[in-house]
């Protein structure tokens, strides 16, 4: 059975944390689908449009790298696709209290889906997509913290 992977998350914007997680998941999985939580309720600071072709881009040559969009619970998009374990990277010791909080939902949730965590790369831990919005909202250069294919001044 082929191992499917759901790494969910906004990725507004994707950063080298992300694109990191996933260059190491890689080696694990058959297939990884970035998956981008979409709220209709809710705008992203850039469109969902932006997000899935950069990502796309920064994957294009990876053919186990799919990227789609979903609203709903995570185990629910989990189900859909096949995919018996979600993928999700710590930065710090609050990152690993909230997403253990989240594991143990899901697992309440969908007894058969594991959560799989990464520790982030030490270089790579401060980075996070609010710190680059912030920066990008007021005009400062944030392109160091996010893959070459990531511009963000379109």
């Amino acid at each position: 059975m082929e191992k499917i992977a759901i790494f969910p998350g906004s990725f507004d914007p994707f950063t080298k944390g992300h694109e990191s997680i996933v260059n190491r998941a890689l080696p694990l999985f058959d297939k990884i689908i970035i998956a981008i939580g979409y709220n209709s309720n809710k705008d992203g600071f850039f469109p969902l449009e932006k997000r899935m072709g950069w990502i796309k881009d920064v994957f294009k040559n990876e053919p186990k790298i799919v990227v789609e969009a979903y609203q709903g619970l995570t185990v629910d998009f989990c189900n859909r696709m096949k995919a018996k374990y979600i993928l999700r990277g710590l930065r710090t010791a609050a990152d690993f209290e909230y997403e253990r909080a989240i594991a143990q939902t899901n697992k309440m949730l969908a007894k058969h889906i594991e959560s799989v965590f990464l520790l982030t790369t030490p270089e790579l831990t401060p980075i996070n997509s609010t710190i680059v919005r912030d920066i990008v909202r007021n005009g400062g250069d944030a392109s160091m913290f996010v893959p070459d294919a990531v511009d963000l001044k379109k």
